[in-house]
Parts: C-alpha cells; sequence; structure tokens
C-alpha cells in the first residue's frame, strides 16, 4: 500500500472517530441537558443489564427526540454531500450541487402544495418526494429532446424547469394563509430537522441506502468520467449509461433528503470541495470521506441550531452563513478542482 493511500486512509479513519464523538455530544446537548454518567448509562442499559441511576425522563429525551434527530442529520448530510461529489464528478463542474437538476425545487413546491391543502406531515413528505422525481423526470425528458451537447441541454433544462416550480412555489405563498400557512410553509422551505421523528428514518432509509451504494459501487466510474467522455470511452466505460446511473441514484437520495428535511443549501457544494482539500480527487476516496464530513458537517450545524438560541434557527440560514464564506476561502485559496 502506498503513502497516498496509507494517508487518506488514515484520514477516514479519523472522520469515523470525530463523527462518533459529535453523535455523543449531540445526545448530551439540549434544552434538557442528559450528563455524560448518565448517557452512557442509558446506551450500555441496551447492551447489557445494569442498575438504572437515570430519570425516565432522560431517556425518554434520549430516545424518542434526539436520537431519530441525530440519525436524520447524519445521513441527509451525508447523502447531500454526496449526491454533490458525484454531481461535479460527472458534470465535470466545481459548481454543480444537488439541486441543480431542480430536485430541490420540485420538492419544494410539492412541500408547499401540501401544506396549503392542510395534509399532515406524512403526506408532506410523500408530495415533497414525488414532486421532487417529478421535476427530475421532466429535464431529463427536456434534455433529451434537446440539441447539441446533452450535459449542457440537461443543465440548462434543470435551470428552467426549477424556475417554473419556484414560481409555483411562490404562488402558493402568495395564496396561503398569513397567519396559519405561510408561516408553515416558510419554515420548511428554510430546512429543519425538528420534527425527526422514527417514521421519516424507516420513509429515508431504503431510498437512501439504495442510492448511495451504487454511487460507491460507481466510484471507478466517476473517476473515469472526471477525465472527459471520450477517455471513458477508450477505457471501456460506457458513459452514457454510467451518467444516467449516477443521475438516477443521486436525485433518488437527494430528493428522499429535502423531503424529510426541507431546503438546507450550500452542503452539496461546498463539502465535496472540503473533502477534496482534505483527501484529494480520487473518488475512491473522496466519496467515503465526503460521506463522513457531510454528516459531521450538518451533525454539528443542527447542534448549534437547536442550543444557540432559545428559538431553533433553521438549518438553511446557517448553513449558508456557514457555507458561502468557507466557498469564497477555499476558491480563493487555491484552484478548485474536481
Amino acid at each position: 500500500m502506498d503513502k497516498i493511500s496509507n494517508k487518506s486512509l488514515a484520514i477516514i479513519f479519523s472522520l469515523i472517530i470525530i463523527l462518533i464523538a459529535a453523535i455523543i455530544l449531540s445526545f448530551h446537548l439540549g434544552r434538557y441537558p442528559v450528563p455524560p454518567k448518565e448517557l452512557m448509562g442509558i446506551l450500555l442499559s441496551r447492551i447489557t443489564p445494569i442498575e438504572v441511576f437515570w430519570t425516565e425522563r432522560m431517556e425518554t429525551v434520549l430516545f424518542n427526540i434526539r436520537l431519530p434527530r441525530v440519525i436524520l442529520a447524519c445521513l441527509v448530510g451525508c447523502c447531500i454531500s454526496t449526491a454533490g461529489a458525484a454531481y461535479q464528478g460527472i458534470f465535470q463542474n466545481p459548481m454543480s450541487s444537488p439541486d441543480i437538476l431542480g430536485a430541490s425545487q420540485g420538492a419544494a413546491f410539492g412541500a408547499a402544495l401540501a401544506i396549503f391543502n392542510g395534509l399532515g406531515s406524512s403526506l408532506t413528505t410523500l408530495s415533497a418526494f414525488f414532486f421532487s422525481l417529478l421535476t427530475v423526470a421532466l429535464v431529463y425528458f427536456m434534455a433529451s429532446r434537446a440539441k447539441g451537447s446533452k450535459v449542457l441541454g440537461l443543465i440548462l433544462s434543470g435551470v428552467m424547469v426549477s424556475s417554473l416550480f419556484s414560481a409555483g412555489t411562490s404562488f402558493i405563498k402568495l395564496v396561503a394563509d398569513p397567519t396559519d400557512q405561510l408561516p408553515a410553509i416558510t419554515f420548511w422551505l428554510m430546512g429543519s430537522l425538528s420534527g425527526a421523528n422514527i417514521k421519516d428514518i424507516k420513509f429515508a432509509l431504503l431510498p437512501m441506502s439504495l442510492g448511495m451504494s451504487i454511487l460507491y459501487l460507481l466510484r471507478w466510474q466517476i473517476n473515469v468520467l472526471t477525465m472527459g467522455d471520450d477517455e471513458a470511452r477508450t477505457m471501456g466505460v460506457n458513459a452514457k449509461a454510467v451518467r444516467l446511473l449516477v443521475i438516477i441514484s443521486s436525485t433518488l437520495i437527494t430528493a428522499t433528503s429535502v423531503s424529510v428535511s426541507g431546503m438546507i443549501g450550500w452542503v452539496g457544494l461546498v463539502i465535496p470541495h472540503l473533502s477534496r482539500w482534505l483527501i484529494g480527487n480520487n473518488y475512491k476516496y473522496l466519496l467515503p470521506a465526503t460521506m463522513l464530513t457531510g454528516a459531521i458537517f450538518l451533525l454539528i450545524v443542527d447542534n448549534v441550531s437547536r442550543n444557540l438560541l432559545i428559538t431553533e434557527i433553521p438549518l438553511g440560514i446557517l448553513t449558508a452563513f456557514i457555507g458561502a464564506p468557507f466557498f469564497i476561502y477555499l476558491i480563493t485559496r487555491e484552484e478548485v478542482k474536481y
């Protein structure tokens, strides 16, 4: 094993340790703090019989409120970041992000429509998921009929369809009840994990696992695609088929993430660049590093969101405050590569 491989594996191992530490810290932090001794006792009690020295309320807070939220923060951060890394690789564009094909705008429209019609949280999630997939299907259909470069056609179709669904969301906000529906729609659009529950995790786990597994298996082909379609063809890689599979998988995990968390910007754009800065451009190591970094980042942001002020701060606001300056630092520090 060469020196680069050893260094990359050491970074990935370090990220795993940081993620575990962030998860334990997240269990501890909150309006109702669970002291470290009680926290360890509650967790150990699920593995081995132990005398109870904590309150029932601590156990309820830990398993019914914080555990679903921590799991969902890790899943969403991991998925959005990985989708961003995959899009940047196959489009050979460092500014590509998970919402480039309109998945986020479609989900926003679906959620706004569901809230406007008074549907519950489960149906809002399903509606966001359905319209997110519908948006990308429309984009792909339009791009298939575009003349010239297919990649450029895909990106331009994404911009057009995103604008259309964004206009639809604005119209729903315009006619929504300003005392009830409009605040709910606005809060959903800014992204939050405050309503995270086991039902959301069950809904998200299968599509997220499927999409992430496919992307991880395609890491070698994504590596080849970053060199261009001609080079990929000479190396025996079917560029069109791999690109389509990557788009479907990335869209699946993006749509699922947005449907359970709302719109959380910047993560899919910034985290892949941060991961490249840490570990390089080889997708063999870049994808696992991006998954871990994305999970750590969103977990930390969620902790800030629920602990900084008395009122919870929407995640989209915090990721914008952190992501924009950090991205400026990254692109001015050195040449951005994908």
